[in-house]
């Protein structure tokens, strides 16, 4: 018996123009958030329409029809967001396992980078640099996506305190920094129901860092574990914090 459209799983080559080889991947509602990742890095916000976007439609398709992709091909094949400034115009092209999936332009942003000048979620491969993701980039990012609505709990909360640990090389929580916010809000969240959410809490967390760091994989490995500790389901939630910081510490590639 043939299968009906609505109950097809959506691959990439249902909505993008790609090869064979991703075209016949299904798309995951992972991959959807290392896209909303990437481009809120990259871009500073998730554009509506976008490739991120129109992942996240095609995944949650996928599961209402119980469909589950056997890997995460996103994160094992890479992401890239970039922007290059053209005669006061940004050319965004943003790329799945190196094809692109999307290319479009917009006005740039007022004080920005001459022309040619380039900014990308795709980082250099060796050494900390410059422009690798922060911890307290990777925190913002996820103020900047979905994920930012959510009310927080106590799985975000020892999710943004390992990372202020791992950003400030101290063990111990830092008086006033972010991770102290995120615990008072996450014990107040328990007994009310006007809720603080992750973005109340992370939309500045570059300044409320004492120090902060280029994210490496071990650090983005110490973030899911307090996260997933503190979860009935042992799972990290989709575009929360650890998903932000490990798909900043795969941007960064070291």
């Amino acid at each position: 018996m043939s299968m009906s459209n609505e109950d097809r799983p959506v691959t990439y080559g249902d909505v993008f123009s790609v090869s064979s080889e991703l075209g016949s991947e299904i798309i995951a509602p992972e991959d959807a958030a290392i896209m909303q990742s990437a481009e809120s890095i990259a871009l500073g916000h998730v554009p509506g329409g976008g490739p991120a976007s129109l992942m996240q439609s095609a995944a949650s398709q996928n599961e209402r029809i119980g469909v589950v992709a056997t890997n995460d091909f996103a994160r094992e094949h890479g992401v890239t967001v970039s922007q290059v400034e053209v005669g006061g115009t940004r050319v965004v092209s943003e790329s799945v396992s190196g094809e692109v999936v999307a290319q479009y332009i917009y006005p740039s942003e007022a004080g920005g980078g001459g022309d040619d000048e380039e900014r990308s979620a795709r980082y250099p491969t060796t050494g900390v640099q410059e422009e690798a993701v922060t911890v307290g980039e990777a925190l913002e990012a996820v103020a900047l996506k979905p994920a930012g609505d959510k009310p927080i709990e106590q799985s975000d909360a020892a999710a943004i305190q390992a990372a202020e640990a791992r950003a400030t090389g101290r063990s111990e929580v830092v008086p006033g920094g972010v991770g102290t916010e995120a615990q008072r809000a996450a014990s107040i969240n328990a007994q009310t129901d006007d809720k603080t959410t992750l973005g109340d809490v992370l939309r500045d967390a570059t300044s409320k860092l004492i120090d902060d760091k280029a994210v490496k994989k071990e650090d983005a490995e110490g973030v899911v574990g307090a996260e997933i500790r503190n979860t009935p389901d042992l799972a990290t939630h989709p575009g929360g914090v650890a998903a932000s910081i490990t798909t900043a510490s795969d941007l960064n590639k070291f």
